[in-house]
């Protein structure tokens, strides 16, 4: 695994949607995160599972 290539299954990427907007999400290879754009949010990836909880994620700028 490279640091470009994600640390889990890029076909559950496909799968994922934003849990607030349920909007597709955007892969951000060097934060380890799901971007949401539409939330403004950003979920973070722990070994190699995407945290999926509005609480953990990031507020964008």
């Amino acid at each position: 695994m490279t640091e470009t290539e994600p640390g889990f299954d890029r076909r559950m990427l496909e799968a994922l949607i934003c849990p607030q907007t349920h909007t597709t999400l955007e892969y951000d290879a060097e934060r380890q995160e799901l971007v949401s754009k539409a939330a403004g949010l950003a979920f973070p990836i722990r070994n190699g599972i995407p945290v999926m909880l509005v609480d953990e994620a990031r507020k964008l700028d």
